[in-house]
């Protein structure tokens, strides 16, 4: 462990407060988690969730002057800096490296590869930088750091796969009838449920699609999708094309407990997404004991395998309507995919990974 006399500051581009409850969540569970192992934690972070060039150019110069004071004033007490998202978030984590001597960590979710640095290239060229500068990357799935690696000319040894990890205290598995109780379910019907922000690459278009074909042959079906829409057009679109289904439902984004319960309460849970740097909800539905069934790209490739999940191809909704009519029939699949989703949770509890994190700052 960190003796406490050791500072971190960690710099974010996606951070929880009271008007977005779950806009990075994952990134203030794993500073919690680092507190609880005696690690004094300074947090610096973009908390505003909000779209548009107009937002995006004032909450990133907010978010530089917070970091360069930052860094005037209190930079030479840190002995270690976490930089989640790579570019422009980095940018910071170098100005400490080079003007204090900071050690630099730098992880990786998946989109700041997959898509940011392919959007031109100076961005490019800054996150490559921003990797270079780094005494450390973490990734959060394998096949991040494969195209990390390749994109990037990057040293494997310098790279390490560490994910969020999964609060067992929060999301575990529970008697599914009382939460269907609770959440006044009809016992009798089909749950299928999807967690994630309501955006495209989500594959949210394809699971509609899905759904219609397979309400025509599973008895009382329901699609409850629980999310914060994150561009008005598309999801006034998609709920047009969903309101040809009565029993396709969405709920505003919600917190981790209520989101617990959710899980609990359902049959299968679903993640169709296009990209994926690793899938952490999907983990938390296996932590409740839910079968998932989710597309086979990015982290999901590897999170789903040993018989933890079911693969979809992506962009397939006659693919995922199989899929999902297979595992909502099969009692016995649901049981094995089931005990091997529970030993997966267990493997990648948040506490377990948060000591992974511990030893690269220790080293």
């Amino acid at each position: 462990m960190l003796s406490v006399s050791k500072k971190v500051l960690v710099l974010s581009n996606m951070y929880p407060s009271k008007h977005s409850k779950t806009f990075g969540i994952f990134v203030e569970k794993q500073v919690e988690a680092l507190k609880t192992k005696g690690v004094q934690v300074d947090v610096i972070a973009i908390r505003d969730p909000r779209k548009g060039k107009t937002f995006l150019l004032k909450k990133y110069i907010m978010f530089a002057l917070k970091g360069l004071w930052n860094l005037m004033i209190y930079g030479k007490g840190y002995d270690v800096v976490h930089v989640h998202y790579i570019f422009p978030t980095g940018l910071l984590g170098i100005l400490h490296k080079r003007l204090w001597k900071t050690k630099l960590i730098v992880t990786s979710h998946g989109g700041d590869i997959d898509q940011m640095s392919k959007k031109g290239s100076v961005i490019k060229k800054y996150t490559k930088k921003i990797l270079d500068n780094a005494d450390h990357i973490i990734t959060v799935g394998e096949e991040l750091k494969s195209n990390m690696e390749e994109q990037f000319s990057l040293n494997e040894n310098k790279i390490s796969v560490i994910n969020m990890g999964v609060n067992r205290h929060i999301f575990h598995h529970r008697n599914r009838y009382e939460a269907r109780q609770s959440l006044e379910l009809p016992k009798e019907e089909k749950v299928i449920l999807y967690v994630g922000n309501i955006i495209k690459a989500k594959g949210l278009d394809e699971l509609v699609q899905a759904y219609k074909g397979l309400s025509n042959v599973i008895e009382n079906p329901s699609l409850h999708l629980i999310g914060e829409p994150k561009d008005a057009m598309y999801f006034n679109e998609l709920k047009a094309k969903a309101a040809e289904e009565e029993t396709i439902y969405f709920h505003n984004a919600m917190n981790q407990e209520e989101v617990s319960r959710w899980m609990a309460a359902s049959d299968v849970f679903v993640l169709p997404s296009h990209i994926e740097g690793f899938g952490l909800v999907a983990l938390e539905a296996m932590a409740c004991g839910l079968p998932v069934v989710g597309s086979d790209v990015g982290g999901l490739h590897y999170l789903l395998g040993d018989g933890a999940g079911i693969k979809v191809e992506p962009n397939n909704p006659k693919d995922l309507a199989e899929k999902l009519h297979i595992v909502l029939e099969d009692q016995a699949l649901q049981k094995k995919i089931q005990q091997n989703g529970l030993k997966k949770a267990e493997k990648y509890d948040h506490l377990t990974q948060t000591e992974k994190v511990l030893s690269l700052y220790k080293n």
